[in-house]
């Protein structure tokens, strides 16, 4: 893959050794990485990098936790049209349907899920996106 097609993933996890781990075990695959530490910092990257996927934690510290941050990519069309998977240690069900109300395709919970099949998912939705 080409450094100009190669797929970009945002990483918005502010756990440094999770953070870490995924963008390492991404960079691997070909996957161009980019991380943020905050909704914040998620929403401008997105802004400025247009990421094939997003990879959003729901607690995330500052003004905008990860329900906030799917709530503006719903307000604001110009920040649609990627692929954003929840990885997160909230696991009720009401969480995962507001967050798949709110357009994400998967749902992770971080206690349950090995980052093997969390990169794999991640491989099989990056094939898949445009």
């Amino acid at each position: 893959m080409t450094e100009e097609n190669k797929k970009k993933v945002l990483v918005a996890e502010d756990d440094p050794s999770l953070s870490q781990i995924l963008s390492s075990r991404l960079t691997r695959a070909g996957v161009e990485v980019i991380k943020a530490k905050s909704g914040e910092e998620a929403l401008k990257v997105m802004r400025e990098v247009r990421p094939d996927l997003i990879l959003l934690d729901l607690i995330l510290p500052g003004k905008y936790d990860g329900f906030e941050v799917l709530q503006k990519i719903q307000e604001d069309p110009t920040l649609g049209g990627c692929a954003i998977v929840i990885i997160s240690n909230l696991g009720q069900e009401s969480d995962i349907q507001r967050v798949k109300q709110l357009g994400a395709v998967e749902y992770f919970v971080k206690a349950k899920t090995s980052i093997d099949d969390l990169i794999k998912r991640i491989e099989g939705i990056l094939a898949t996106a445009k």
